[in-house]
């Protein structure tokens, strides 16, 4: 775990320390969501392709599964 502390400025701005944005990727025009729970406040960076993000974080074979699974389904309605 990374600890790092910034100062909040008058108009409510952060900035980010330059080790967290080189490690997440976070990059000028880089969208974040803020998560709160509680009184933690999490921030997000959103990728700009979340499509490309996700690419080989699945099971391997679940496309396949999914595909066979809705053709069983398809075929299973059609009776």
């Amino acid at each position: 775990m990374t600890r790092m502390r910034t100062r909040v400025t008058e108009r409510g701005q952060v900035s980010i320390p330059s080790e967290v944005r080189r490690r997440l990727q976070i990059e000028a025009e880089t969208i974040v969501e803020w998560v709160v729970e509680g009184n933690t406040a999490r921030m997000i960076p959103l990728p700009r392709d979340p499509v490309a993000a996700l690419r080989g974080a699945g099971k391997p074979g679940a496309v396949a599964r999914l595909l066979a699974d809705r053709r069983r389904d398809r075929r299973r309605d059609a009776r």
